[in-house]
């Protein structure tokens, strides 16, 4: 993800007309590397979020409040006493670096102004929130970095603050050509994406990928292999971009793949258009940066969430595949009957031949074209009784033939519950899906009930699309929902999909008993096979078939039908072809 320069500049754009002037009326930290201020402007209160953490390091206006500790850590209470009702006089960027600076200014011991700074570097392993007086002496930071840590840049109370060496590169909004060819030079043999990155301040590999690209270049290239006529071609690329940002005209954009953010810009990445990504469009870098933070923490905590459900899951579905294995082989051993059947009549027609004492019989086999058979015999047993015990052994495996068959059945249905229900989980957003599988789980005995009385219950709505001809669509996440959608939304009329021989939602396109266009056939094929485990394939075979023809299977789990007649078609997985509508919208 680029939480690059430019992400940077066109953040700090709004964060100037939305607080810059305001006051702050409250400092807290919700998390250890967390800061979270409230600005009042314009009558308006903000939150200011910032994050130093290493793994996922942040900065936005977030509508949301956090919960702070009973006891604020030292460096917030530093914050509180120094610029706790302070004015923000200043909102800049270090060049197009992603460091901000924030001046702060408040009335000292002696009633007279002092200006304070707010240094925030969001550089991955290096973030951190630095607090110092007018003079750039540091004063306190969210995160303390001694010697021992750092040979370059010690961030300790007393040193003086600057910016770390290593990102002294070349400032691209105020460079000229030569200026460029020399910071590419100074690059080395590294290949032009890398050297770009190497050598200007801001840009991050896929916006310097993007670039070369645009300058049509091939990235394989180094600095030292373009004549006169590349550099300059290259140079008046970012050039380009330069001016836009330089101009404030930014277009934050978030790309998406199966629903998840797989890269965030303020810039459009021509690269990431088209194919499997999704690109969504926003006004704000500021909500931009929201939704991503909000979408992947969203995301992740349904993860973890269903972890546990999915570890259930698994472990069941490879004991029932285990269990489904024994069966088989048991079902192979018992439709060997036949053979003690065969022996038991030869023995009743040739018995008469043994004397007593022998192991074994040769006759002929009139069930085989007279062939000679050799029949193992119990020796202290006479021709009768080694017949009868044939028989009762036929009669014991076929007992257990049908027992076991039946077994089979039972386990195949209940594997391919099991499967379903791990395919809800993939497709589960919100944590009433989950709790609509643990409900499920629980009816079917997979989880233990705990407690007692009877629990409501959980209310999770399907997806709900509109085609491009305006036809309602309606995709179950899990059996529940299928169940749902299928036997109470949809009417006979209406048209049913699932993608074919493997676990998925249903969907239903409600027909309005009009006819529907082939469009629409098309976007309901790519849902079902969207939603379903075969979303990653290229393409998905989809049956689809009218609602009328659709039965619950006798005695099956919710979700859980047979169909016959219907038309299939190959439809490629896709999620974003319908508009989505939202419960907000549907209000």
């Amino acid at each position: 993800m680029a939480l690059d320069g430019i992400v940077i500049a066109g953040l700090v754009k709004e964060l100037r007309q939305t607080i810059e002037g305001g006051h702050i009326s409250k400092i807290s930290m919700p998390e250890k590397n967390e800061l979270l201020l409230t600005v009042k402007n314009h009558s308006q209160s903000h939150r200011l979020l910032i994050s130093s953490d290493a793994s996922l390091p942040l900065i936005y206006l977030s509508p949301e409040n956090k919960t702070a500790p009973l006891i604020a850590p030292g460096f917030c209470m530093l914050l509180r006493k120094h610029i706790g009702s302070g004015k923000i006089t200043e909102i800049s960027q270090q060049g197009l670096e992603r460091i901000l600076l924030i001046r702060i200014q408040q009335l000292n011991e002696l009633g007279d102004p002092a200006e304070k700074r707010l240094y925030v570097e969001l550089m991955g392993k290096h973030s951190n929130i630095i607090f110092t007086d007018e003079t750039d002496t540091i004063l306190d930071s969210i995160r303390h970095v001694p010697a021992s840590l750092s040979s370059l840049r010690e961030v300790l109370p007393g040193r003086a603050y600057y910016l770390p060496q290593q990102l002294k590169k070349q400032n691209p909004l105020c460079m000229d050509e030569a200026a460029f060819a020399a910071a590419m030079q100074s690059a080395g043999a590294l290949p032009l994406e890398r050297a770009i990155v190497a050598s200007l301040s801001g840009i991050s590999p896929v916006v310097a990928s993007q670039l070369v690209s645009a300058s049509g270049l091939e990235e394989r290239l180094r600095p030292q292999d373009l004549d006169s006529d590349g550099l300059t071609r290259l140079f008046r690329t970012i050039s380009l971009l330069t001016e836009e940002i330089r101009s404030g005209h930014f277009s934050p954009v978030l790309y998406l793949k199966q629903d998840v953010p797989v890269e965030f810009s303020a810039i459009r990445l021509p690269s990431y258009e088209g194919g499997d990504c999704v690109s969504r469009r926003y006004e704000s870098v500021n909500r931009l940066l929201y939704d991503y933070y909000a979408l992947r923490n969203s995301i992740t905590r349904i993860r973890q969430k269903s972890s546990d459900l999915r570890k259930l899951v698994q472990n069941l579905l490879s004991r029932g595949q285990k269990k489904f294995l024994l069966q088989e082989k048991q079902l192979r051993d018992a439709e060997k009957k036949e053979k003690y059947r065969v022996y038991g009549d030869l023995l009743n027609t040739y018995g008469f031949r043994l004397k007593g004492g022998e192991t074994q019989l040769i006759c002929e086999n009139f069930y085989d074209e007279g062939r000679e058979i050799s029949i193992p015999l119990e020796p202290r047993l006479n021709g009768v009784q080694n017949a009868k015990k044939f028989y009762d052994r036929y009669a014991k495996l076929k007992r257990t033939e049908e027992a076991v068959r039946e077994e089979i059945m039972h386990t195949r249905k209940e594997n391919e519950h099991l499967s379903s229900i791990l395919t809800a989980l993939d497709l589960a957003t919100e944590e009433s899906d989950l709790n609509q599988i643990k409900e499920e789980l629980t009816e079917y005995k997979y989880i233990r009930k705990h407690g007692g009385g009877k629990k409501q219950k959980t209310v999770s709505r399907p997806l709900h699309f509109v085609s491009s001809d305006g036809f309602d669509i309606y995709v179950g996440k899990n059996n529940y929902q299928n169940e749902e959608i299928t036997f109470q939304i949809a009417s006979g009329a209406d048209w049913w999909f699932h993608a074919k021989g493997i676990p998925g939602s249903h969907v239903i396109v409600k027909s309005g008993r009009e006819e529907l266009p082939d469009r629409t056939f098309e976007e309901a094929a790519s849902l079902a096979a969207y939603y379903s485990k075969g979303r990653d394939a290229e393409k998905v075979e989809v049956d689809y078939i009218q609602r009328r023809f659709v039965k619950k299977s006798n005695g099956g789990p919710p979700g859980f039908v047979i169909y016959h007649t219907n038309w299939s078609m190959m439809a490629k997985p896709a999620a974003e072809i319908p508009v989505r509508v939202t419960e907000q919208e549907k209000k």
